[in-house]
């Protein structure tokens, strides 16, 4: 009977017990959760939980021959060419032909383009024509004078034995005189007329434009049609030139140096040039002259600077980046090994030389390395060092192995 009993209450429904939890409310105490977490993670990255440290960095650079001798001032300019022409032609006229497209190599002397000769021929034609004129002019005074000298001479020897009158021969001796006089002048316009006829046949050897010296063609500015003028006229519809034409034999670097350093270069001072777009190609190469004025708003004097090997790498308006020598490498010096960094991003760590690397993932390494010989502002780093590898450059006195950095080039 109390087993019954007990199944009977066992199926009784409590109307006071508390309902079951929901699915509902357990999403939002999860949610809750999520959200504090979350909170809490945002505020330890605004109060410097993970903060990186700024530093600045530089590239190691791998030492070449070249880099023997020290360097007591680098600088940066440009590729410019001594001789440079931009190449119209001497009379204005109406374009017939270019003969020439960039890249191209030309000869001094070469035809590069033609003029229409038109009006110059025409012109010649018409001083050909008052040559002849004139010459057959002074021919038929000269054959006047021929008659004249010899009717004086007769009159002469008539007028000795009284045959004639004084008067009679005094007027042919007049009219003899006179046409020597007209044949004189005759020659005299013959000679001027051939003058003329050089002068338009030079008119015609003026439309043809030629090369004024050897070369490489790097801009084409005319096409056929077109006029052109050696001086500016009728606006954009008038061109001033035919092509521009460097010698690339005449290139050399043009460096800006500032005052307080024109100092530390000399005339004939050994120089290295490196071309941004080949950085690792070396080139030998010495100072000129120092241009005797200085840029007043840059506070810079130009240097020029001779290169000594010629490429057809080297094109005008390059990019380049000098370094004046204390002293020129030798030829047969062994390649350097090594690197170069600033001087300033060596640490002294336990007694020994020690640079902070740069990793993938922006944290530093403090490794030990080898230092040498100073190159200016730099220093070079023999041994624990490769080419290419970042280094913070005067790292904070706190800066530590593996801490987080945030890099940025330095100058």
């Amino acid at each position: 009977m109390n087993t019954n009993a007990d199944l009977l209450k066992s199926l009784k429904i409590d109307r006071n017990a508390p309902p079951p939890p929901s699915r509902k409310g357990l999403w939002i105490g999860l949610g809750i959760a999520a959200a504090v977490l979350l909170l809490v993670g945002i505020g330890w990255k605004l109060l410097g939980g993970d903060k990186a440290t700024q530093v600045q960095t530089a590239t190691a650079v791998s030492l070449a021959s070249g880099d023997a001798s020290a360097s007591v001032l680098d600088a940066s300019g440009y590729i410019v060419a001594r001789r440079m022409a931009t190449v119209s032609a001497k009379v204005p006229g109406k374009v017939r032909e270019v003969l020439i497209e960039e890249g191209q190599r030309v000869e001094a002397g070469q035809v590069i383009a033609t003029l229409d000769p038109i009006d110059a021929q025409q012109q010649r034609a018409l001083s050909a024509s008052q040559l002849a004129a004139a010459r057959s002019q002074a021919i038929g005074v000269q054959a006047q004078l021929k008659e004249a000298e010899a009717n004086a001479a007769r009159l002469s020897t008539l007028v000795a034995q009284k045959l004639v009158s004084r008067a009679q021969y005094e007027q042919a001796v007049a009219s003899r005189d006179a046409l020597r006089a007209q044949l004189a002048t005759a020659q005299r316009n013959a000679e001027v007329a051939s003058d003329g006829l050089r002068i338009a046949a030079q008119g015609v050897d003026n439309t043809i434009v030629r090369a004024p010296f050897a070369g490489v063609v790097i801009a084409k500015a005319a096409q056929p049609g077109e006029i052109v003028s050696p001086m500016a006229a009728g606006g954009g519809y008038t061109r001033t030139g035919i092509g521009t034409i460097v010698d690339m034999d005449s290139l050399e670097v043009e460096v800006d140096v500032g005052e307080a350093y024109i100092g530390r270069v000399q005339p004939k001072m050994p120089v290295q040039a490196t071309l941004n777009s080949y950085p690792d190609w070396k080139i030998p190469a010495e100072v000129i002259a120092i241009i005797p004025t200085a840029d007043r708003g840059k506070a810079t004097v130009k240097v020029r600077v001779a290169l000594k090997q010629k490429d057809a790498r080297i094109v005008p308006d390059m990019g380049v980046t000098v370094s004046f020598l204390e002293k020129a490498p030798e030829a047969d010096a062994e390649p350097k090994r090594g690197v170069r960094v600033p001087a300033a991003a060596l640490v002294q760590r336990d007694g020994g030389d020690a640079v902070f690397v740069v990793g993938s993932e922006d944290t530093v390494e403090l490794r030990k390395v080898q230092a040498g010989g100073t190159l200016g502002d730099d220093r070079e780093v023999t041994s624990g060092l490769a080419p290419g590898e970042t280094v913070v450059v005067s790292p904070p006195a706190g800066l530590a192995e593996g801490a987080k950095v945030q890099t940025a080039t330095s100058e």
